[in-house]
């Protein structure tokens, strides 16, 4: 058993670390099917349920740490989500994006009371369904920052986090078979590709101006981070109380601090704050010390009910096909981007240009612009999809 905080922060970030560094030196073939981040979810749940985590100073270490960087990685993360260069996207792409957002939200809501009581009942779920649904539109980090607004339950936590894996894995196999049949799916749904390669162009000329990031960047940008967290928590935790005040006590401090520090992130995001290089590394590092932590405090015990979360996610993709063929059909949407737009939201800004170049190596931007725009809207879809499950409980 560890009794100290600072060695169970750093036994957290050696295994993250350890593993990053085989998957980039060794680049083994295991990394490509299963992420380094579900590793890391599943070795230090393996760890605590041998008891090794169970310590009064790990409790007091987790306290201290887990929601104050939590704040600070949501803030980071969108500072990268300037809405002005998401113009680029023209609103035939953003329309595809929501699009699919849209019909994922559908199948998550219908899908679930058929399997609630298959995955461990509605009040352990609903807020790991939404957790899931935030990074199905987002990312991992928009998945992460749901844990500030719900009291998620740990072991339903990392179920979602097997079927996003298991899922994204298939999906994108799926997607990139698909290329194929584009020509037979254009033709059926007489898609309209004429101003593609103009957005492209657009959208590729801003990813070739991004800096490499100094010392300088990472100290401003950790230092202010970690300020806007307690700005954050003290705002929200003030908005709340007037909330309260006034009658309009279904919004809890969790979800007014989740609330605030998005705002704030996508404010900042359009000064020159979103430029600065280390924005996308910090979020990151933030991200997998936060992963780390959530996972310390899950069991594998929790993990049982894994495989009926993995049947749920592809009944949503299931449904999610059908109603993007059928608007497909009624807007003239071409597969290239309805995939990429597809992947964009399963996957993320770095998932998404493996699609769209599948179909030409023009098309990255695109998809890393739709990975964007879902890491700034992630947060409030995923706060909305919480609203309407808890409707079952």
């Amino acid at each position: 058993m560890i009794t100290n905080g600072f060695t169970y922060i750093a036994v957290l970030m050696f295994i993250a670390g350890g593993l990053l560094f085989l998957e980039k030196n060794l680049k083994w073939k295991i990394f490509n099917i299963v992420p380094p981040l579900v590793f890391i979810y599943v070795i230090n749940m393996i760890l605590c349920t041998a008891g090794v985590f169970n310590s009064d100073g790990c409790s007091a270490a987790y306290s201290a740490l887990k929601n104050n960087l939590l704040y600070a990685m949501i803030f980071v993360m969108l500072l990268r989500c300037d809405f002005r260069k998401l113009a680029k996207l023209g609103g035939r792409m953003i329309a595809i994006f929501l699009g699919c957002s849209l019909t994922l939200a559908i199948g998550t809501i219908v899908a679930y009371p058929i399997f609630m009581n298959t995955m461990g009942g509605a009040e352990k779920t609903w807020a790991a369904v939404a957790a899931l649904y935030a990074s199905w539109v987002g990312g991992s980090g928009n998945m992460a920052a749901m844990e500030a607004a719900f009291t998620i339950d740990p072991g339903a936590y990392g179920a979602a986090l097997a079927l996003d894996t298991v899922c994204y894995s298939v999906w994108i196999a799926l997607l990139l078979l698909a290329v194929k049949i584009a020509p037979k799916w254009n033709k059926v749904c007489k898609a309209d590709t004429s101003k593609l390669d103009a957005v492209a162009e657009a959208a590729n000329a801003e990813l070739s101006e991004k800096k490499l990031p100094t010392s300088g960047d990472w100290i401003f940008l950790i230092g202010l981070s970690l300020m806007v967290s307690v700005i954050s928590q003290v705002a929200g935790a003030a908005i709340n109380n007037g909330l309260c005040a006034i009658g309009l006590d279904m919004f809890g401090s969790a979800t007014c601090i989740t609330l605030f520090v998005t705002v704030l992130g996508l404010v900042c995001a359009m000064t020159p704050l979103g430029k600065l290089a280390a924005v996308e590394e910090l979020s990151t590092v933030y991200l997998y010390l936060v992963v780390s932590l959530l996972a310390s405090r899950a069991t594998l015990v929790d993990l049982v009910a894994a495989p009926m979360w993995i049947v749920y996610g592809f009944f949503i993709l299931a449904i999610h096909v059908v109603l993007m063929f059928v608007l497909s059909k009624i807007f003239k949407w071409d597969l290239c981007m309805v995939s990429t737009a597809s992947l964009a939201n399963i996957g993320g800004s770095a998932s998404a240009p493996i699609v769209a170049t599948a179909y030409n190596p023009n098309f990255a931007g695109i998809g890393v612009l739709m990975g964007v725009l879902g890491a700034a809207i992630g947060n409030f879809c995923g706060l909305a999809m919480g609203a309407i499950l808890q409707i079952f409980v």
